[in-house]
């Protein structure tokens, strides 16, 4: 039997990798920007809304049948739901309390639980002591962040890192939601469906509870708006599936931990932002967990980690992204875990 072509980080996979973390990372400076004008259910809605168009002229230019199953599209729902809709709100809610680069290193944690999650639902993931270590990592890393005065006087500020942490589950869930559900359909009609499900169900989510979107909105917030959606989502999942294609799951994985200096960053460039001691020690714990959970960090192959494609297993989830599987005649990604956004 032929075996299958390993998957290398090359320079072209690597600039890209590097991008996709600028765009995902950015999605937390541009919801901020948004957030002094349009209220958190919004900026969902409008993140989802104009990406689906965008994405749809993607999948129509491939050629990619549009499914018409209703039990197809009643996943799609779900997923965008597990993925999107809950996930984001709570996440810009959790900006309206806390700063974008602390929320990123927060949702960093995506990785490591979503691991964790797949091992417990799903039987071909097991849950090995990797991944129950790395978790343990997780959670001390967001331990040390919110502090021990989290238990005694709780606030505001702790509820908005909660909100974010589970933001992280929900995009854990929804990795093993897409390979129940969604295995075996185009990854891009996948995020495509997802994103139409999503603003299928924040439409009159965002009537109900903030009342029908304003439009006279200054041209830095539309700015924000129109780059969340382009940026940080559509082109984000073509960047996603194409680095998944031609480095594989383990390398994709790695944009986990780059999303956050690029956050925190322009953060503090643009926002005045400050990263707290406790937070990048805090971050430094979480990468530490995700490299237990990855493997790499007790292996004796350096930087380039080969990966073997195979067949039925879910693509990872990180900040932001979707966890959807791979068609069978694509390359699949590991057990390890999209994100959010995505973020």
């Amino acid at each position: 039997m032929t075996k299958a072509p390993a998957l290398t980080l090359d320079l072209k996979s690597t600039i890209m990798l590097v991008l996709l973390a600028a765009v995902w990372g950015g999605s937390f400076f541009f919801s901020e920007v948004a957030l002094t004008e349009v209220p958190p259910l919004t900026i969902t809605l409008h993140r989802v809304f104009w990406a689906a168009p965008i994405l749809a002229l993607v999948v129509l230019s491939k050629g990619i049948e549009i499914p018409r199953s209703l039990r197809v599209w009643g996943a799609y729902l779900v997923m965008g739901a597990l993925n999107n809709a809950i996930p984001f709100s709570l996440i810009f809610w959790g900006q309206t309390q806390i700063d974008s680069g602390l929320v990123s290193i927060l949702n960093g944690t995506t990785a490591v639980f979503a691991a964790v999650v797949a091992g417990a639902l799903l039987p071909d993931e097991p849950l090995t002591m990797k991944k129950i270590v790395g978790a343990a990592l997780g959670v001390a890393g967001v331990a040390f962040i919110m502090g021990p005065e989290a238990l005694t006087n709780f606030s505001l500020s702790n509820l908005a890192q909660l909100a974010v942490l589970g933001a992280t589950l929900c995009y854990a869930f929804a990795g093993v939601w897409a390979k129940i559900a969604l295995a075996g359909q185009p990854p891009l009609m996948n995020a495509l469906g997802m994103l139409t499900g999503s603003t299928v169900l924040m439409i009159p989510i965002v009537f109900v509870f903030d009342g029908p979107p304003q439009f006279a909105l200054s041209i830095q917030v539309w700015g924000a708006l129109l780059g969340m959606a382009a940026l940080s989502t559509a082109l984000a999942f073509v960047l996603y599936f194409t680095i998944l294609g031609r480095a594989g799951a383990a390398n994709l994985l790695l944009v986990t931990l780059l999303i956050p200096p690029f956050a925190i960053g322009l953060g503090a460039l643009f926002l005045g932002e400050r990263m707290e001691l406790d937070a990048w020690i805090g971050f430094a714990i979480i990468g530490l967990g995700f490299a237990v959970t990855d493997g790499r960090l007790f292996s004796f192959r350096a930087r380039k980690m080969p990966v073997r494609t195979g067949v039925g297993r879910p693509c990872p989830a990180v900040a932001g992204a979707v966890s959807i599987c791979d068609p069978p005649a694509e390359p699949h990604a590991l057990s390890l875990p999209p994100p959010g956004t995505v973020k």
